[in-house]
């Protein structure tokens, strides 16, 4: 346990220095010109992040990196049965957190009250470094049940949840960022993690590019289970950011956000689908998951 101790100040540290450097990318080198106001953005987003840090102490006493010590201190989980080198259960342990991640992204885009939380992070007009923060407080609480639950299943060493933790965060803010990248570094990089210029699609308004790319660290997934889709159709340029029923800047204040996933809306509103007309219209489309021949 001693050796976690200071897990939070790691964590902290790692965030804010890829934070800062993500949003001098932007500033320097960026990918696409904002639509919406940068500052009405940056405070309702940074607003949200500061309510999910709050909720979370209080209602998680335990975080994924104590459930681990537990469950490796009373062997219990999945890989605290099986006789591995601690090397190769850590490789591994990042490997299954991160699929679980992707699982989980497309099941909160398949299912239409898993939608009603998710939708709010696609209502964003622009998509930047604060884009990788806009997260509805029970959608933080829904995600972390989740995580700690197949912690504890799993049997993820502690280490490997720190090491994921940590790239989690990191490449959320990365691949939301505004940040151009030349084709030739983009396309390496994809080897190996999700690109700003690969997420970016998943923020497309239109559903088939919605429903696609929904890795957050590893972009293999989206490849392996026939998610991917390189490019949008209209270009990084002219591409359309966020949902067809939300196009108001002026009424994506922080309490229309707080209260969205509990708001009825009528007909033509609210979202690329029409199967459930609450909270951002229900999932967009059915995924297609293809599997290559």
């Amino acid at each position: 346990m001693d050796g976690f101790s200071h897990e939070a100040a790691i964590r902290a540290g790692f965030f804010l220095l890829i934070f800062a450097a993500v949003a001098f990318a932007e500033f320097r080198i960026p990918r696409r010109r904002r639509t919406a106001d940068k500052a009405g953005r940056w405070r309702v987003n940074l607003a949200l992040t500061l309510i999910d840090a709050a909720l979370v102490p209080p209602l998680f006493p335990i975080l994924p990196v104590g459930i681990a010590l537990i469950c490796a201190d009373r062997g219990w989980g999945f890989m605290n049965q099986l006789p591995v080198p601690f090397w190769a259960a850590v490789v591994a342990g990042v490997l299954l957190l991160d699929l679980v991640i992707y699982l989980q992204h497309v099941l909160f885009h398949m299912l239409p009250l898993f939608w009603r939380l998710h939708g709010m992070h696609h209502t964003d007009l622009d998509i930047d470094v604060t884009t990788g923060l806009r997260f509805h407080p029970l959608e933080i609480v829904l995600s972390m049940l989740i995580k700690l639950g197949m912690v504890a299943a799993l049997g993820v060493p502690a280490l490997a949840v720190l090491i994921f933790e940590i790239l989690l965060n990191g490449t959320s803010l990365f691949n939301h960022g505004n940040i151009h990248l030349c084709l030739s570094l983009d396309r390496l990089l994809r080897l190996v993690v999700v690109t700003p210029d690969m997420h970016r699609v998943h923020h497309s308004v239109v559903a088939r590019e919605t429903n696609s790319n929904f890795g957050f660290n590893l972009p293999w997934w989206d490849r392996l289970f026939g998610t991917y889709r390189p490019q949008p159709a209209a270009g990084h340029e002219q591409m359309t950011i966020g949902l067809s029923g939300f196009r108001d800047e002026k009424a994506l204040t922080l309490r229309a956000m707080l209260i969205l996933p509990f708001r009825r809306v009528g007909a033509g509103e609210g979202g690329n689908a029409g199967r459930d007309r609450s909270s951002g219209g229900g999932p967009p489309d059915k995924i297609q998951f293809k599997t290559k021949s």
